[in-house]
Formats: C-alpha cells, structure tokens, sequence
C-alpha cells in the first residue's frame, strides 16, 4: 500500500471549536466518528465511505448528512457519473475541539472505544499502554495537555501507508479517590 504524502488530499483548517449541542451530539456516534477519521486519509463518496464501513448506502448518506448539517463535512470536490453528480467529503478541520461545558454535551467515552479495540492487541500481546497518575496543579495540566495536543495533531498528519490502522488515544481526568499520602511529619518531632 502507498502512502498519501499530503494528508487528507484537500485543504482543510487545523481546528474547529465545537460550539453547538448539534455538532458535539453529531461527532458523538460512533459510526459518524469512523467515517470522520476515515476522511483523514483523504475525500471520499458516501459510496465508498459505506463500503469502508460494510454499511448501507442509505445509512452511511443519513449519517454524512447529520455531519455536514452540523459544520463538520463539507463537499470538497464533485465529478459527473453518467447523469449523476458525485460528491467527495471531507472534514472541516484536522482537530475538531470544545470546551468543556460550553456546549452542555458530553463527547463520547474515547477511553471506553479505545478499551473495546484494543482488545485483540492485548490478547496478541500488541497494546502498548501507559497509566500514570499525579497529584499537580491545575495549571501544569492545561500546560501538559497543550504539548499532548500537538502530538495528537503530528499524528494526525502523518502520512496513511502501511497494512496496519493503529489507534492512539490519550487523556487526563481527574481520580477523586486515589490515595494519598499524608502530609510529611517534620522528623523533628
């Protein structure tokens, strides 16, 4: 398989905020978030979206509709087929964001998605994960988080080639109830 040298093979912005109930209700399905990373690599036509995802033309047109009503897809590019006029999608940006809150919506689980497709690699002994924890300021998060995110975007833009699809999730949450020392008695005393 080669790989695609500029991806996706059309312009696009390198973010989006995510403003609406409608737009974070819309990349929160699964199916629609397949098709949306699948359209990473490069436009494609609800005809081949469906085929990528064995899925019927009629439910992968329905679900490209509820995404580019919502600011997420956009037409790139057409041809003519005989009569018909063909349509390629893309994505609206690269990185697609919001703040927390804002919007009053929930993003799905990544972590709860990532679970269920890791775990054929687990048992192939192909995971490779990492879980750390930390007790800092909330500060030294958005600060640590704002490094995760470019790495997430040079992921994004690496080039598609090879025979392998390898997901890369990454996140941080706070745990209330993570055990703590206590504070350090003055050995003074």
């Amino acid at each position: 398989m080669t790989g695609n040298p500029q991806v996706p093979d059309y312009e696009l912005d390198d973010t989006l905020e995510l403003t609406t109930a409608e737009q974070v209700k819309a990349i929160s399905d699964p199916l629609r978030t397949s098709i949306i990373q699948l359209l990473h690599e490069r436009a494609a036509t609800v005809t081949e979206l469906a085929a990528a995802v064995k899925r019927p033309k009629s439910t992968v047109a329905h679900h490209v509709n509820v995404l580019a009503d919502a600011g997420l897809l956009k037409v790139v590019r057409t041809r003519r087929v005989r009569a018909i006029e063909e349509r390629f999608y893309g994505r609206a940006a690269r990185v697609f964001f919001y703040e927390m809150g804002r919007t009053g919506a929930l993003d799905f689980n990544d972590f709860e998605v990532a679970a269920k497709e890791s775990v054929t690699a687990f048992e192939a002994g192909q995971l490779r994960s990492f879980i750390r924890h930390a007790r800092v300021p909330d500060e030294r998060i958005g600060e640590f988080w704002g490094r995760v995110h470019e790495l997430v975007q040079e992921f994004d833009k690496l080039p598609r080639s090879g025979d392998t699809t390898y997901g890369f999730v990454v996140g941080s949450y706070p745990v209330s109830d993570y055990p703590a020392l206590p504070p350090r008695q003055d050995d003074a005393d």
